[in-house]
């Protein structure tokens, strides 16, 4: 996919990698607007092409008391006022059909989250919108599989598309990433390396799903070295006070460190 079609990305000339960060769900505007400015910040120093990323609404959760979201409209504004303060594109996952056109009022890329990447009319109503649609592999899914959710995009009229992968189940509790699978989805659309919930430990009997962040540089690294298109890192200031995803987050701090070594090793692949 031409990254000119994501509205509002700069540096999207450059040789890097494209980069979708932000925390895991909105939890209010000052949280948003404090992480999107740092992430600006660096990405616009290191010329690395930046939406922004943050889900409205948590529709999957392990158990009925998790958290869920701060409203629907109330999310979708905040991601908007974040895109219309830094002039950064954003992006959210959608849930049900009914969410493809409310969220497209404010977004820039409509995602699909793993689990719902085969339901078709999901899919139709995403690509309807005519915004870019972002596709996370499903965990139970093959690279190769992935060629067909692409081409229900496409099919719709929308060839905006690109691939997300975030890991294969590896028995009940864990994920690993088979980048055996990037070339080949690469082969369909963009494909970027979801690092952080790739990390993920699901499945947890305390209904909380943990992680490994300790290891979110070791898999980014691998991904640049085999010629990702972009990463999908989720970053908070504080992931042990996060109220989705905290224990596979990167720390914000961190971000800057990482990208920075990160930019070296794509430069140096792009020698070869």
């Amino acid at each position: 996919m031409d990254l000119n079609l994501i509205p509002k990305l700069k540096h999207n000339n450059s040789s890097n990698f494209f980069l979708l960060a932000g925390p895991c769900a909105i939890e209010g505007e000052e949280m948003a607007l404090k992480i999107a400015e740092r992430i600006v910040k660096i990405t616009d120093k290191l010329e690395i092409p930046f939406v922004f990323k943050g889900s409205f609404k948590k529709a999957n959760r392990s158990r009925i008391d998790s958290f869920t979201g701060i409203g629907d409209e109330k999310a979708l504004k905040i991601l908007e006022k974040v895109s219309n303060t830094f002039d950064v594109p954003t992006v959210t996952d959608i849930h049900q059909e009914s969410d493809a056109a409310m969220a497209a009022a404010y977004v820039d890329v409509l995602q699909i989250p793993a689990f719902l990447v085969r339901q078709t009319d999901l899919l139709v109503a995403a690509a309807d919108t005519g915004k870019v649609v972002n596709l996370k592999k499903g965990q139970f899914m093959s690279p190769e599989s992935m060629q067909h959710a692409a081409q229900k995009i496409k099919d719709s009229g929308n060839n905006k598309v690109m691939i997300t992968d975030r890991g294969t189940m590896f028995g009940y509790q864990d994920l690993i990433v088979d980048f055996r699978g990037i070339p080949t989805m690469r082969r369909y659309a963009s494909t970027v390396l979801d690092v952080t919930h790739s990390l993920q430990q699901p499945n947890q009997s305390s209904g909380v799903t943990g992680g490994r962040p300790e290891m979110i540089e070791t898999i980014a690294r691998a991904g640049i070295v085999n010629n990702v298109d972009g990463l999908f890192i989720e970053t908070h200031f504080d992931p042990s006070s996060a109220k989705s995803d905290g224990a596979n987050m990167l720390d914000l701090e961190l971000l800057e460190g990482l990208l920075t070594r990160l930019v070296k090793i794509r430069k140096t692949i792009n020698q070869f």
